[in-house]
Parts: C-alpha cells; structure tokens; sequence
C-alpha cells in the first residue's frame, strides 16, 4: 500500500510540477474575421448612376464625364459641340451677307458688295447653299450633344460591368485520336461574375 500511496504522490506532484512548469507558448493568434458591417458592405449596382450621369451630361455637357471620372472625354465634347457651332454662326453670317445683297437689288439699290461679280441667280445658289451648311451645322450640334449624353449613359454602365481579373491565353495542345497527330490551338478563358 505504500508502494501505491507512494507512486500516487509521485504521480500527482509530477503531474503539477508539468502543468505549473510550463513556459507560456509564444505563438500568437489572430483573429482574421470582420465585422458583420465590413462582411456585407459589397460594391452593389446603382441602377441610377447611368441615369444621373445622362441627366448631369444633359444640363452641362461634358459634367457627365466628369461624374464618371473620364475627363479626357471632355475636350472632346467641347470640341465637337463649339466646332459646329462655329460652323452654324459662320454659315448664318455668310446666308445673311447673301440675303441682305439680294434684297437690296430687289429694292432697286446698285451699291451691295456683290455687284459686278454675282447676278440675282448667284446671290439666291449662294443663299441656299449656307443655309444648307447652317442646317448640317445645327444637326451636327445636336448629334454632338446628343452624342455626350449617351457616353456619359454608356460608361457609367460599363464602369458597373465586372469582369474577372483572371483572363488567360494559352496554347492548347490536344492529341486527335483519329489521326493520330496533334492538334494546335489557342484557348481564350475569360471567367464573367
């Protein structure tokens, strides 16, 4: 029995001295969870963005492409836009040089800057012509802005399209089992989300 007792004590004071004696463990844990807030906040579609940024392009042209952070479109848009303006007021100008002679000769006046180098018929195909240049002119302002509108609608549309980083090209070699050559190719692998 005290062989027993003996080898109990030893036992349990073995057993103390291992859990006391023991030297703290140095690895350190981390927790990598997130917070429910930061887990599902996503980067979601805003339906509006393409409507805002038509309706931003609408009242200021080029502000559109701006809200979508394409600003080297808007020296562009400002160049279509003022270059067929440009061309509507030098065109007007020139219809009303041509109007304005003609209708002096019409009320008798010999003194418009086109005598002696345009008869009335000249004056009237001159009229018709800049008025035909002013009336492309304005259709070309208004495709031009029209045009800022639906870029603006267009990119913010796409800037919400995600495509997957992981877009590959590879050869692809397969064996062809009824030739027995190997066939050639490329794969195009392009993953959408």
């Amino acid at each position: 029995m005290t062989h027993n007792f003996l080898y109990s004590l030893v036992f349990i004071l073995g057993g103390f001295l291992l859990t006391f004696g023991q030297v703290q463990d140095s690895l350190e844990v981390r927790t990598t969870m997130i917070s429910t807030k930061e887990a599902f906040k996503l980067d979601l579609y805003d339906p509006l963005a393409p409507a805002r940024s038509a309706f931003y392009s609408a009242v200021l042209p080029g502000l559109g492409q701006a809200y979508n952070g394409s600003y080297w479109k808007i020296p562009l848009v400002y160049a279509g836009i003022g270059t067929s303006l440009y061309l509507v007021i030098q065109n007007d100008s020139q219809y009303n040089r041509y109007r304005d002679a003609y209708k002096r000769r019409l009320a008798g006046f010999t003194d418009d800057e086109f005598q002696n180098i345009l008869e009335n018929e000249g004056l009237i195909n001159a009229q018709k012509q800049f008025r035909q240049n002013k009336e492309f002119a304005i259709l070309a302002t208004v495709a031009f802005y029209l045009l800022n509108i639906v870029d603006a609608n267009v990119d913010a549309h796409l800037r919400q399209f995600d495509v997957s980083r992981d877009l590959s090209l590879k050869p692809n070699f397969q064996p062809n089992y009824l030739s027995g050559n190997v066939d050639y190719g490329l794969t195009l692998n392009f993953k959408f989300n």
